[in-house]
């Protein structure tokens, strides 16, 4: 006959598997966690990898109104346009500034997160914006002489030869802005379904 267990040792038995599963269920959950400062850095880098996006897809416009309006003669129009391209590209290299601490914040905070794998991805998407940054001060010292070469233009000071390579370049920097945007994005995809996955 199998003697009855006492309700000390029924106790007892039920606090260790209640020890023993919160010990697993720790296991699991640290290895599925994000750092808040993480999850921070990696929102507010990718609201300013956006913006930087958009104002490099705007100035391309710009400068398209730039040479219908030169092309019209409307030459103090395209002028006018041509000093708001030199602002912008004085906003495009603060915005790599901010980019470049924001990303900063997510690579000190990434040793908190348990996953290799999930680390992995995320510093591919550091990488990508990182070479976003290293193309968009390429882009913005470009722009910014584009936009010297076109004053003297329409103030008669004008060298022709430099405008159609500084816009090739420029239009060269903008496609690889968003295609490195585009490629850090889906590094950050691949981290979310790692961590969803270790969830």
């Amino acid at each position: 006959m199998r003697k009855k267990l006492s309700k000390t040792a029924v106790f007892f038995l039920a606090f260790l598997v209640l020890v023993v599963a919160g010990f697993f269920a720790s296991k699991f959950k640290s290895a599925a966690e994000v750092p808040p400062a993480f999850e921070q850095a990696r929102m507010d880098g990718a609201v300013t990898a956006q913006d930087i996006v958009n104002l490099s897809n705007q100035l391309v416009t710009d400068l398209n109104e730039v040479n219908r309006m030169d092309s019209q003669g409307n030459t103090r129009e395209a002028l006018s346009l041509t000093v708001g391209l030199l602002q912008k590209s004085n906003d495009v290299r603060g915005l790599a500034v901010k980019l470049s601490d924001q990303l900063g914040k997510m690579t000190t905070a990434l040793s908190g997160v348990k996953s290799t794998d999930a680390r992995a991805a995320a510093l591919e998407s550091i990488s990508d914006r990182l070479a976003l940054i290293n193309k968009l001060i390429n882009y913005s010292d470009e722009l910014a002489q584009l936009a010297e070469v076109l004053q003297h233009k329409f103030i008669g000071t004008y060298d022709a030869r430099k405008v159609p390579a500084l816009v090739s370049q420029i239009n060269g920097e903008v496609t690889a802005i968003n295609n490195f945007n585009r490629l850090a994005g889906a590094a950050m995809d691949k981290f979310d379904q790692i961590i969803k996955g270790a969830n």
